[in-house]
């Protein structure tokens, strides 16, 4: 799968990011030079911990049958020594539905070995980057939806 994001033409960083039929905007701040249209890229990273938790416990307890009416994930950022090479993330799953001690036990259990949880912690990210020059039309093929 391959996500595509393009740039924003009116707007200083903000970038068009397109997930299969999915398409929502990633910026940065004000205070970092963007406009603030959309979340930025530490936030979309903050989010998809969050989101792959709650998901991850949403699927478990669908499997078991147990009566999870609601979940609202929280997931707080410490990133004061992230130039150190330390980032936090806490994470908080408030749980709602008819469930014991135990069944929340053994969800926070399942929670804390979600796939990007584990991504995150425990697995080697191999990542490589290439800068190209786009063909002179890019830009028009871009506007058009065309991708170069």
């Amino acid at each position: 799968m391959t996500v595509q994001l393009q740039r924003i033409a009116d707007l200083p960083m903000g970038q068009a990011v397109t997930i299969r039929s999915h398409a929502l905007i990633a910026d940065g701040s004000v205070e970092e030079g963007g406009s603030d249209a959309g979340p930025s890229p530490h936030d979309l990273y903050d989010a998809a911990l969050g989101a792959c938790k709650a998901l991850t416990v949403l699927w478990y307890a669908r499997r078991k049958g147990w009566a999870v009416d609601d979940v609202r994930t929280a997931v707080d950022r410490d990133a004061s020594a992230e130039r150190a090479g330390t980032y936090r993330l806490a994470t908080r799953l408030l749980m709602q539905g008819d469930l014991t001690d135990a069944q929340l036990a053994e969800l926070e259990a399942v929670a804390a070995k979600c796939p990007v949880h584990k991504l995150m912690t425990a697995v080697t990210t191999e990542i490589t980057t290439r800068v190209e020059r786009a063909p002179q039309d890019a830009a028009v093929a871009g506007a058009a939806g065309v991708q170069p």
